[in-house]
């Protein structure tokens, strides 16, 4: 079963990002317990828009791009057998939160998802976790620490070129 189909189970059955979902996608097996989250308050949309807006979010084996130009969402994990592709909008709700919706694509088959992830900042800590109750853990020290996930994200579209490779060969498997 692929990490993405895997991920919509388990959002389904059970609905958080304290997954062990490879790609990024859950909480850092190394992530320390983020107990100040309880008291930290959400971030603004505008702090969670600099932080995703024109970024692609590194994962193990792939990659996530938040463009500017209509909210798009584009992913790609995996390799071969174990390829997903993902594309679609994503967008801030509530404050704090950050979601995409997108369309999976693997082997010939495609299945919709949505992902949610909440952000809160304390003494300028943010922590994270996936909706609607996965753990919380640090995304950014103060200051940031090398191994810490906002460090995961760099500027540009690292994604795209990937896609366009992989979207073929889904189709026709």
């Amino acid at each position: 079963m692929s990490m993405f189909r895997a991920m919509t189970l388990i959002i389904a059955v059970a609905g958080g990002l304290g997954l062990s979902v490879s790609a990024g996608l859950a909480a850092p097996a190394a992530a320390q317990t983020a107990s100040g989250a309880d008291t930290a308050k959400p971030l603004s949309s505008s702090e969670i828009y600099r932080i995703y807006s024109h970024n692609s979010w590194m994962w193990k084996d792939g990659a996530g791009y938040f463009a500017v130009s209509k909210r798009q969402f584009k992913a790609w994990s995996g390799r071969g057998r174990n390829a997903s592709a993902g594309q679609g909008i994503w967008f801030i709700t509530d404050p704090g939160k950050l979601c995409f919706r997108a369309t999976w694509y693997e082997k010939g088959t495609s299945f919709p998802a949505t992902t949610c992830f909440s952000h809160r900042e304390k003494n300028g800590v943010i922590y994270q976790r996936k909706e609607p109750n996965g753990d919380w853990y640090i995304f950014k020290h103060a200051p940031a620490r090398k191994g810490d996930e906002i460090t995961k994200f760099r500027r540009g579209d690292y994604v795209s070129r990937q896609l366009d490779r992989m979207m073929p060969a889904m189709a026709s498997n």
